[in-house]
């Protein structure tokens, strides 16, 4: 089964803390990296987290990182293939508080 080729995430903070949503994914010799943040997200809010607004390339494997300010980061489980101008959006929300928060993917669409 081909993964799902996407051009953003969202991220809804739905969490007693801030958080701030990045990029883990592969480079081309298999490594793992950390895109840089697109900001505070705080509580009720939604922000989209463009990989290639983050520096990373087109075509790579990518999953949704949430940095948790003063807590513990959480990376989704799920990975895509970042399509530079897809309309395609992989939405999640995080809850819970710093030291014991839930990632989960609502929707691709």
């Amino acid at each position: 089964m081909a993964m799902t080729k996407i051009g953003k995430f969202t991220l809804h903070n739905g969490g007693g803390f801030v958080a701030r949503g990045e990029v883990a994914y592969l480079d081309d010799n298999g490594e793992k990296h950390l895109s840089g943040n697109n900001g505070d997200i705080l509580l009720g809010q939604t922000k989209d987290v463009d990989p290639g607004a983050l520096g990373v390339p087109d075509g790579s494997i990518v999953s949704l990182y949430v940095f948790v300010v003063w807590g513990t980061d959480n990376e989704a489980r799920q990975s895509f293939i970042y399509q530079k101008g897809s309309n395609v959006s992989a939405n999640y929300t995080i809850t819970g508080t710093t030291l014991s928060n839930t990632l989960g993917l609502i929707s691709v669409d």
